[in-house]
């Protein structure tokens, strides 16, 4: 497995619409996703940060079960 990029919340996710993701809604500084096909999917993304921390990513690309290279594709 590769090592976590440094990444915004803002590319994070644009990167998830481009992967079938959609915005649910937001609350306060929190984005709610939802997978347009695999209803079961459902993230927060907190949003405006500038860099998202490693083990914050890492729990989002679990739970949106993507890998490090399905994201480094978009980069």
């Amino acid at each position: 497995m590769s090592r976590f990029p440094r990444i915004s919340s803002r590319k994070l996710t644009s990167i998830l619409l481009k992967l079938g993701f959609f915005i649910h809604h937001q609350k306060g500084s929190h984005i709610h996703l939802r997978h347009r096909i695999k209803r079961h999917l459902r993230l927060v993304i907190p949003a405006n940060r500038e860099t998202l921390a490693p083990k914050t990513l890492k729990t989002i690309l679990i739970q949106a079960e993507l890998t490090v290279e399905d994201i480094k594709e978009f980069l």
